[in-house]
């Protein structure tokens, strides 16, 4: 890559007032050089929302319908009307997710239509490291420019889900889920979801992080709320992500899509080639945020092959809260495993969910889709006491 710094935008946004945001976003991205330095009227810009699940907005899952309103606003004003948006939620139908998120309804005030996410092509990346193909929605396919609206929050697999991770909703339906079969570490899943960004960087435009509430804890999905008062700003995902993590006392080498991010010329994460604008990064340090702050390569699946025969007692693994869990069989349905590590079993006239560990790839697919929260990532006794000692 090119030695240049590049920019993140910190922008300060107390509430989603619709107004506010408005105004917030209109002022980051004038720090950036304006809208009209990212797309023009001619071209059709995909706005891609982290549409996770259908959930309202007060839960902190999805993109909030104010920072998706704020853009579609600043795109008009720039005489920018070929507009569209969508995403591949994990579970349900796109429009289901779009209908209970409160996207739809901003969606059909301004026409903009939800493009096709359940079907879409297998297209070829031949400079891909970690892979070479990829099953990518119609709608992406269709558009000319992608706007990435991710959401703040942490991720039981990569630590935290931001700009980067963001694009995997791009990859349609079912396919989605397989990925974590196919690439069954963190650092294989890494890989990919670079390329992924690479495959996608010349209709990559720009990234706006909702951290005006991020999620914490237990995340994608079950996590806790947490308000951080922020919109992050960029062009480059992997600085983008950097900041986002150490904005929460992470260390951005302890992602593999951020240090992946960097070696796979996607993008910058250290200090020195990231310039910060707008307000100072100080005011929104959170050294409390609740994430996991240990290296993903130390302790995950693919690192401890020597230690297979005691693994299940050491590394972290997805455990069911039997008082939360409804028995729904979602957690069942969504692991990508042939045979599947997951079993919903009758006791007692109640339905829960039993592991089996030997199969379980650790992709946390059944925690990330998890609808009341009954499953969480736990770390054994034995794992605190050695490689998860210093979490």
């Amino acid at each position: 890559m090119e030695n240049k710094k590049s920019r993140v935008v910190i922008m300060g946004c107390e509430s989603y007032d619709n107004e506010l945001v408005y105004e917030k976003l209109k002022a980051a991205i004038e720090l950036l050089g304006g809208i009209g330095q990212f797309v023009n009227e001619q071209e059709r810009i995909l706005l891609k929302p982290n549409l996770l699940r259908g959930k309202t907005s007060d839960a902190a899952i999805t993109t909030h319908p104010a920072v998706f309103e704020a853009m579609i606003r600043l795109l008009k004003e720039a005489n920018c009307n070929r507009i569209s948006f969508g995403d591949s939620p994990g579970f349900g139908a796109p429009g289901g997710a779009a209908k209970e998120s409160g996207l739809a309804a901003i969606a059909a005030n301004y026409e903009i239509p939800l493009k096709e996410f359940s079907h879409g092509q297998q297209m070829d990346f031949l400079l891909g490291i970690g892979t070479k193909k990829f099953e990518i929605a119609q709608g992406v396919l269709e558009s000319d420019a992608i706007i990435s609206l991710p959401k703040m929050k942490t991720h039981g697999l990569t630590r935290i889900t931001g700009a980067i991770k963001n694009q995997f909703g791009c990859v349609y339906g079912l396919n989605k889920g397989m990925s974590h079969a196919h690439y069954p570490n963190v650092q294989s899943f890494s890989k990919m979801l670079v390329d992924l960004n690479r495959y996608l960087i010349p209709k990559l435009r720009l990234f706006v992080m909702d951290g005006i509430v991020a999620m914490e804890g237990n995340g994608p999905a079950s996590g806790n709320p947490v308000p951080m008062k922020v919109l992050l700003v960029s062009d480059d995902p992997v600085a983008l992500d950097a900041t986002f993590a150490r904005m929460i006392n992470l260390d951005p080498t302890y992602i593999p899509t951020i240090t992946y991010g960097e070696e796979m010329e996607l993008g910058y994460w250290s200090e020195e080639n990231i310039e910060i604008l707008g307000e100072p990064f100080e005011q929104f340090y959170n050294p409390e945020f609740d994430v996991v702050r240990i290296p993903v390569s130390e302790g995950e699946p693919s690192t401890l092959s020597v230690l297979k025969p005691i693994q299940d007692f050491i590394i972290q693994k997805p455990v069911v809260d039997k008082e939360k869990c409804i028995g729904c069989g979602i957690c069942e349905a969504s692991c990508p495993v042939e045979k599947k590590a997951i079993r919903i079993v009758e006791r007692k006239r109640r339905k829960y969910p039993l592991y089996f560990y030997n199969r379980c790839i650790r992709c946390y697919c059944c925690q990330e889709m998890c609808p009341v929260g009954a499953i969480s990532v736990k770390t054994p006794l034995l794992g605190k006491m050695t490689i998860y000692k210093n979490n």
